[in-house]
């Protein structure tokens, strides 16, 4: 599995198991929504400072998003 494949898979994952909504997350990480289904579907991955933004907001690691860690 690729690290852009576990990224999605992961982030998906904590989403859906959160209350967290797609627009909060996006205002929290200073993107739109578009970028935040743009990672939910695979399409791209948010640049170290986004994904530093998501982790603080979603109270998660980067090493777990990125697949370097259970």
């Amino acid at each position: 599995m690729d690290n852009t494949t576990k990224f999605t898979q992961r982030f998906n994952e904590v989403l859906k198991y959160s209350d967290i909504k797609q627009t909060s997350l996006a205002k929290a990480a200073n993107v739109s929504k578009q970028c935040i289904s743009d990672y939910k579907a695979g399409k791209s991955v948010p640049s170290i400072d986004t994904l530093y933004l998501i982790c603080k907001y979603l109270d998660i690691s980067a090493d777990y998003l990125l697949g370097l860690e259970d």
